[in-house]
């Protein structure tokens, strides 16, 4: 797959509630997940497909997304591209609810994502 099919791929997984179907077809085994900020919880790169299904196994476990949204991916060159995730959430620890908005760019070599890059405020 080149980049814009694997991109159309993930994002038809994010919307769908499948991402970890994404994360076995898409991404490489080494590939590198990279947040804007380490939190306590969380370091602020890991690296590895176990590791990054951690990630999301520890999202899944701290929030309650009530609703959310997926842009259609936007192109970089034929190697990279971003997409816009909104999400409105409940940390369940706290019971804050707030609303998130983050872009993600995604890194694709070989026809696998290698390296995935978060930005948000805080």
């Amino acid at each position: 797959m080149d980049a814009k099919e694997i991109a159309n791929k993930l994002v038809e997984h994010c919307r769908n509630h499948t991402e970890a179907q994404a994360l076995d077809e898409l991404y490489a085994p080494d590939a590198v997940s990279s947040e804007a900020f380490a939190g306590p919880d969380m370091p602020r790169e890991v690296t590895g497909i176990e590791a990054i299904k951690g990630k999301h196994d520890w999202w899944n476990s701290n929030f309650e997304v009530h609703d959310g949204s997926t842009s259609d991916p936007m192109m970089h060159g034929d190697d990279s591209f971003a997409v816009i995730f909104e999400m409105d959430a409940t940390h369940k620890q706290s019971g804050e609810r707030s609303k998130m908005k983050e872009i993600a760019v995604y890194h694709v070599d070989s026809g696998k994502i290698v390296k995935e890059q978060f930005f948000y405020t805080m």
